[in-house]
């Protein structure tokens, strides 16, 4: 099998048991894409068409609002799963735009085929419950630090709960993440 499959499987390992069968059926759902630096993987006002499993390469998750100022929901690395999940979903048009830092590979699983994991596979139903748990328990704790945390405290949570990401982030990326521009981040450190 080949490698970026094997390293989903794994992911997937890590939550539930697979069985040689299990593994054959999943893979045959998802399609390798690779993506170059600064390409875009979903375009604001676009179908949503793909729930995305990173192999390689960083994304950032973006809304851009009416004064073009960009906004930076979230960054998706290896081993993390990333779309405009409220458009994939609803199957509407994407309010946000998906866009690689460095290039990336993914492997790439439409809706239909999501859905028919989970009726086929009750197991894969499980697998992305938990994954859907621990993005909501993740959003929730982004939500709390910005309500709690001044700028430097933001920061410092960021980097406990994303370490692998530090050097991989221009400071104006981390900036916009966190809510304040580059120099009061800067200030704040």
């Amino acid at each position: 099998m080949h490698t970026n499959f094997e390293i989903l499987l794994k992911h997937i390992e890590a939550v539930i048991p697979l069985t040689p069968e299990d593994k054959e059926f999943i893979v045959g759902h998802f399609r390798l894409k690779r993506y170059k630096k600064h390409q875009y993987i979903i375009n604001e006002g676009d179908k949503a068409k793909y729930h995305y499993f990173i192999i390689s390469g960083l994304t950032k998750l973006v809304y851009l609002d009416q004064s073009g100022k960009e906004h930076i929901v979230s960054f998706a690395m290896e081993d993390w799963w990333e779309s405009d999940f409220y458009a994939f979903y609803t199957r509407t048009a994407a309010t946000l735009s998906l866009i690689c830092l460095e290039d990336t590979t993914v492997l790439a699983l439409n809706y239909d085929d999501y859905i028919k994991l989970c009726n086929e596979h009750p197991k894969m139903l499980r697998f992305f419950l938990e994954k859907a748990n621990h993005g909501f328990l993740g959003l929730q704790r982004r939500i709390l630090s910005w309500l709690t945390l001044n700028t430097a405290q933001r920061y410092e949570h960021f980097l406990k709960q994303y370490p692998k990401l530090k050097n991989r982030l221009p400071k104006s990326q981390l900036a916009a993440y966190l809510g304040v521009s580059r120099e009061s981040l800067s200030r704040s450190l």
